[in-house]
């Protein structure tokens, strides 16, 4: 990779970034820091990039929402962490989450609880209990949600 970068050389090459996948504004911005360039020549390259629709915030939380639903399997909490961390506003979170039908995200939910909980082979209730919550918690679903699944899947084991 070459050191320096003109403006239009640089918009050319985050034109193909952004086309690649969806990206944020700060990916965006952390790719043109490591291409060497000021920040002035970022202002015009962002405005360039919304103006052109290679970049939109909403569209990339709404797409990141669902496919990492989808794909990953992670509840809420772990995606709105996430668009966090890419520094996505609250407004546009709630509408990426929005993205996700409450049947779609229940039905992963349940399916994800009852594959780890058949998958753990500790006998000791009180510790599948507990390695089931933390799974279910790390990947990011609401705590009253895990609890009550568990406890659940915990009578039907009884039976």
């Amino acid at each position: 990779m070459k050191d320096v970068f003109s403006v239009k050389e640089a918009i050319i090459k985050i034109e193909h970034y952004c086309a690649y996948q969806e990206r944020c504004h700060e990916e965006v911005i952390q790719k043109l820091r490591s291409m060497k360039m000021d920040a002035d020549e970022i202002d015009t390259i962002i405005v360039h990039l919304i103006s052109d629709n290679f970049l939109n915030e909403e569209r990339f939380a709404c797409s990141f929402a669902r496919g990492k639903h989808r794909i990953k399997h992670w509840g809420k909490i772990r995606i709105t962490n996430e668009l966090n961390a890419k520094k996505i506003s609250k407004t546009l979170i709630n509408i990426a989450l929005k993205e996700i039908s409450t049947e779609e995200y229940l039905s992963t939910f349940h399916t994800l609880a009852e594959r780890n909980w058949e998958s753990i082979l500790e006998t000791n209730n009180l510790k599948k209990r507990k390695k089931c919550c933390d799974y279910l918690l790390r990947k990011g679903f609401e705590s009253n949600l895990v609890y009550e699944k568990v406890k659940e899947l915990e009578n039907l084991q009884e039976e």
